[in-house]
């Protein structure tokens, strides 16, 4: 008798709960889902100060770099911000680089300084004196006189010594009279008078001596030649 009676009343009870089931909403008809929690941000530190926009807008930005298939050259805008940046901020040197330099270049002016003490002086070579060349040929005194009278006439010209091949011994002197000399004679210079001497003759004349003699026969120049090895009896050719 009391089964249909406890059937009915579990029947009500489940048609009741699940009326109130419909009722409630989504998040609450979740078994078994956690309820959302909000918790602060900053739980033990105390949140961060706002930044300024004057501090942002000072971060230089960097150059914006082409893409990956871009080819194109940079702007000329681009170009010219970057110029007239680098001529606004130029370098200047820093107060160590200054301190660097100075220290640099001292240790090397007190070397250049060094230098020419440390260097001994070098000994100069004495220089070979040129030693006079003897005369080809001396004058004695009559002769610097006859050659002196012949030269001062209207008319000067330079006396000449030669050799001819001729007489007994081979070789003879030869006499002549020259406006200039020629140019391989060689000039004999003594008491202001000048003689010239044939350069085909020199080997043969050279250290002889010219005289001026004068008897009552003859006057004529005569020449003492240390050289000469045969000479005739009559003294006209020689051999040397």
């Amino acid at each position: 008798m009391n089964a249909p009676r406890i059937m009915s009343r579990l029947a009500m009870r489940r048609h009741c709960t699940a009326m109130r089931c419909a009722s409630l909403p989504l998040q609450s008809r979740a078994y078994g889902s956690p309820s959302f929690q909000s918790y602060p941000l900053y739980p033990n530190n105390a949140p961060p100060p706002p930044r300024d926009a004057a501090a942002e807008g000072s971060i230089a930005q960097p150059d914006a770099w082409p893409k990956v298939n871009e080819t194109r050259p940079p702007k000329m805008s681009q170009l010219s911000q970057l110029s007239q940046h680098q001529t606004a901020s130029p370098a200047t040197p820093t107060p160590t680089e200054e301190l660097s330099a100075t220290t640099s270049t001292t240790p090397k002016a007190a070397a250049v300084t060094a230098t020419p003490t440390a260097t001994p002086a070098k000994p100069t070579r004495p220089r070979s004196k040129l030693r006079a060349r003897k005369a080809a040929m001396k004058l004695t005194p009559a002769a610097v006189e006859q050659l002196r009278a012949l030269l001062d006439q209207p008319d000067p010209k330079l006396i000449k010594v030669g050799v001819r091949n001729r007489g007994c011994s081979g070789l003879a002197y030869h006499l002549e009279f020259v406006e200039k000399p020629g140019s391989f004679d060689e000039e004999v210079v003594q008491d202001g008078v000048k003689v010239l001497i044939d350069s085909k003759a020199l080997f043969s004349i050279i250290g002889s001596e010219m005289d001026w003699v004068e008897d009552k026969l003859s006057q004529r120049f005569v020449f003492k030649n240390p050289n000469i090895k045969e000479q005739c009896g009559c003294g006209e050719s020689f051999m040397v």
